[in-house]
């Protein structure tokens, strides 16, 4: 019979103690699981549908008709100049891709009890391959979003600053983190506290509100900007619309805000994670 002490073994589970024990190296083991989980979470919303991921430009671009028509002419709200419609499609394409990742992500225990009370794997997969799930959409919506600048740029509606458009990548890792940052700190206060996934749907509504999604920052009253400048995300949507629609501005302090904010909301998360992690399953 075999020594115990000559067998090796490939993968040893062992219980977290440290607060950041984030792992890195076992889940770049685990990016197998990773796009297979992307892969469920597209055939899970598209399957045993027509349009499949069509349904992605569609939404924004109905959307984007509504505020244009609410906003832009009932309500007359102003767009420093830019064309109304792609004003709108900028905001809802930045938006759309923060608030579905920090909502699917604020779900990770509680949709996927059944997977985590079978087998072992790192429970961080579950929340990144949402948040590629949502890169890859907002990477269609994106490509529209473009379609359509491309057009008004001809037409002489709008100028982007073209020197800025490194700035984009640093954007969208700041949403990316700071979504996933407060998607699962969400996520473990609602394995106890359930009341938390009725609050999600209203905060993010009011989130939204006191983001310049609907409005430029131009029209925010003096006294009342640094208020707004606070919410982390408006230094982001105005960033965006400074490199593609030549309005707005990009303030270099308050994206450094931002992104100690998500880096923040990130490893505030990584703490709550691995402490609800190892008890989730007696309470959700």
């Amino acid at each position: 019979m075999e020594n115990n002490e000559n067998l090796q073994f490939e993968t040893v589970i062992r219980p977290k103690n440290r607060w950041f024990d984030l792992k890195i190296g076992e889940l770049l083991k685990y990016r197998d699981l990773v796009i297979m989980f992307v892969r469920r979470n597209y055939s899970t919303l598209y399957k045993q549908t027509i349009l499949g991921p069509a349904w992605i430009i569609i939404t924004e671009i109905v959307t984007t008709v509504i505020y244009t028509v609410i906003f832009g002419n009932i309500a007359d709200i102003g767009t420093d100049g830019v064309p109304t419609f792609l004003f709108y499609l900028a905001g809802n394409t930045v938006w759309a891709f923060f608030s579905k990742c920090f909502i699917n992500t604020s779900n990770t225990f509680t949709s996927n009890a059944g997977i985590f009370g079978k087998v072992y794997f790192p429970r961080l997969v579950m929340p990144i391959s949402v948040v590629i799930t949502q890169l890859i959409a907002f990477f269609i919506q994106f490509v529209m979003f473009i379609g359509f600048l491309v057009y008004y740029v001809q037409k002489g509606s709008v100028r982007p600053d073209y020197a800025s458009l490194p700035l984009f990548f640093a954007l969208l890792i700041i949403m990316g983190v700071m979504s996933l940052g407060f998607g699962i700190i969400t996520s473990s206060l609602t394995t106890k506290y359930r009341d938390l996934t009725v609050l999600l749907t209203f905060g993010i509504t009011v989130w939204m509100y006191i983001t310049p999604i609907v409005y430029p920052m131009s029209l925010v009253p003096d006294r009342w900007r640094i208020v707004f400048l606070l919410n982390p995300m408006s230094s982001v949507v105005e960033a965006f619309r400074s490199i593609f629609l030549g309005v707005g501005e990009i303030n270099a302090a308050y994206l450094c805000y931002s992104a100690g904010v998500a880096l923040f909301a990130f490893l505030l998360g990584a703490v709550l994670f691995n402490k609800v992690e190892k008890t989730f399953m007696d309470t959700v």
